[in-house]
């Protein structure tokens, strides 16, 4: 009841013109980013947090969160119409929205898209509510060696999920991440490394540039590389926008299961929406009782990717609050927004701000009713956005790459920071290596270089207590799991041992 409370006064102190106005136009303008293809939502919070440098630290917050919560809702916009994704997490989303718009029921499946994306973001709200608490109590008793570990999980657990084809793509992108890291002066004795006679490393790879470079310039170097969607335009007269309540109930325990599954898929660090959208999906097929009509068309397949991969939003902020660990791509510059603002996030989030996680679930609750309101009321306006040429959209997106990447320190070197990012992110995703476990590796990079330090200095130079502490243990464990499940002569011995012994007790 004290949580609820909590969220209750911070809803309303939240609930004045000013903040209404600004939660108004970033949650549209985070829609129309995420529904026009090559532009991600993590290249919109990240060019956002370059232009919230003069807004007080909340109302900063709340634009960045709007920006969010709208840019991955509207990537199902080009999903349903164009068979597009507009981000990857609408992925899913395409396989069973773009035949609905091709059968004449494209209004339809949008405002079935967008009621799956509002309650996957309120069944988010409330476990983060739940969840965040406990976890940060916890993580003050994380010494330097369980972070250690924490930031190697993250980056073997985001590699392994998120590389299309082979892991081993994953966790090359992070450990190059890693390698960027460790570049500039070291935390702890400000040691200068790997700068390569370059005075303007020294302070290391700023993060906002290389986001926006991997995110943002390569983006618009991908999707203008890529193929351009086909609109669909068929029409149906029995199409309606507003969805049958009977239509929503029908599928509240699949709405309900893919919101849990989309925040617990946010939780574990760097994994992202895509990967909650997927597997709450096939959760769903799995279970269905019309499992034949996915792919071709199903009201429910288009509600779990939906309401999956919007759970993962307030998910993924879990352990961006309560341990400065990203859960996604789009979590981990939130991170980096949170310090640019004063707040900082990990376990003494509790003592030094306790108020600060229900208002962040306040702040998803105002996105995610704008959301609904601007997906039911214009989504034939957003029809008229995915026409807008890439000649157009994609120089436009390039100069405020540019801007917003200067504006973080007036360096012109972080403008070429950026452009190298994002060349490299293009090559790198032609190759079809993952951008998520890169980014994670750079954020995650301090943090493991620190606690390494750290904890060598308080065990004396002693490798022990990383493997003897419980949760250090407990964490070894998962990582070498997670590894040896990825290597194909190990799993196919699991397999035919368990073969062998169902066999025997056959």
């Amino acid at each position: 009841m004290n949580a609820l409370g909590d969220l209750g006064t911070e809803l309303l102190a939240l609930l004045t013109p000013a903040m209404i106005f600004h939660a108004a136009w970033s949650t549209l303008l985070g829609i129309i980013i995420g529904s026009l293809p090559g532009l991600t939502a993590t290249m919109g919070v990240a060019l956002m947090t370059t232009l919230t440098y003069s807004l007080d630290s909340t109302t900063a917050i709340m634009v960045l969160l709007c920006m969010y919560v709208g840019a991955i809702y509207g990537g199902s916009r080009s999903a349903i119409l164009l068979n597009i994704p507009g981000t990857p997490a609408s992925a899913a989303t395409s396989l069973d929205g773009y035949p609905l718009a091709q059968q004449g029921r494209a209004g339809y499946a949008m405002g079935l898209a967008t009621a799956g994306s509002m309650i996957g973001t309120l069944v988010g709200i409330i476990l983060l509510v739940m969840i965040a608490p406990p976890l940060a109590e916890a993580a003050l008793n994380f010494g330097s060696f369980e972070f250690f570990w924490l930031a190697v999980f993250g980056v073997v657990i985001s590699g392994q999920l998120t590389a299309d084809s082979t892991p081993i793509k994953g966790y090359i992108a992070g450990i190059l991440g890693l390698m960027v890291a460790m570049v500039g002066s070291e935390g702890i004795h400000a040691h200068i490394r790997f700068n390569f006679g370059f005075s303007d490393l020294n302070g290391g790879i700023g993060l906002i540039p290389a986001m926006v470079g991997a995110f943002g310039f390569a983006e618009v170097l991908n999707a203008m590389w890529g193929r351009a969607g086909v609109l669909a335009t068929a029409k149906d007269k029995s199409d309606r926008i507003i969805p049958h309540l009977a239509d929503i109930w029908r599928y509240k325990v699949t709405s309900i299961r893919s919101g849990i599954i989309g925040t617990l898929v946010g939780i574990v660090p760097g994994v992202g929406e895509d990967i909650g959208a997927w597997a709450s999906y096939v959760a769903a097929r799995r279970t269905s009782k019309e499992a034949d009509r996915y792919g071709k068309g199903s009201y429910e397949g288009l509600t779990a990717a939906e309401t999956g991969n919007s759970a993962v939003v307030p998910g993924s902020l879990i352990p961006a609050i309560t341990l400065a660990v990203p859960g996604s791509a789009s979590s981990a510059v939130l991170i980096a927004a949170l310090f640019i603002h004063g707040i900082r996030p990990g376990p003494l989030i509790m003592i030094e701000q306790p108020q600060f996680i229900s208002s962040v679930a306040a702040m998803l609750i105002i996105a995610t009713l704008f959301m609904g309101f601007y997906g039911l009321t214009l989504t034939r306006g957003f029809v008229q956005v995915l026409r807008v040429p890439y000649a157009y959209l994609m120089p436009v997106v390039f100069v405020l790459c540019v801007i917003g990447t200067y504006a973080l320190s007036q360096r012109i070197f972080d403008i070429w920071v950026m452009v190298g990012f994002g060349l490299a992110g293009f090559v790198l995703r032609q190759m079809k290596y993952p951008m998520a476990p890169l980014v994670l590796g750079i954020i995650l990079g301090d943090l493991l270089d620190k606690s390494l330090r750290r904890g060598l200095t308080l065990s004396d130079g002693d490798l022990t207590p990383f493997f003897t502490r419980p949760v250090s243990a407990a964490f070894v464990v998962l990582i070498a799991v997670s590894i040896l499940a990825n290597i194909g002569i190990v799993r196919r011995g699991v397999s035919r041992a368990f073969r062998r012994r169902g066999t025997e007790n056959g």
